[in-house]
């Protein structure tokens, strides 16, 4: 084989073994972005939780404040994501009328450790 050929095709196993990164690789390659994506996820969970409950249980945002005994504002702040700071009590009262409850959990992996504020 010519050693023009042998050049051409261990570039192009080179080139077929290269990973390339998704943008979401990308972006999280970043610590503050990570830390901002992370906590944007674990607020989208929450708001999409109370959506998806809601509609299956047939509740309004008046009817879950009022069985709650939290205000509508709360619930509907929650509900459009722009609220994403909230006490357990509240939250667990919420989750409580739709038929969730909070679970504490040890952490697994590095810095597992219990942090209070």
């Amino acid at each position: 084989m010519p050693t023009k050929v042998m050049k051409k095709e261990s570039k192009r196993a080179l080139i077929m073994q290269k990973k390339f990164k998704s943008t979401y690789e990308e972006f999280i390659v970043n610590k503050k972005q990570k830390k901002l994506l992370d906590k944007e996820y674990r607020d989208l969970l929450i708001s999409e939780l109370l959506l998806a409950a809601m509609e299956e249980d047939h509740i309004s945002v008046r009817k879950l404040a009022a069985e709650a005994r939290v205000s509508p504002t709360i619930i509907q702040s929650l509900k459009s994501g722009k609220r994403t700071n909230i006490t357990i009590d509240t939250l667990s009262k919420i989750l409580d009328v739709i038929g969730y409850q909070i679970i504490l959990a040890p952490k697994t992996g590095p810095g597992k450790r219990l942090r209070i504020a």
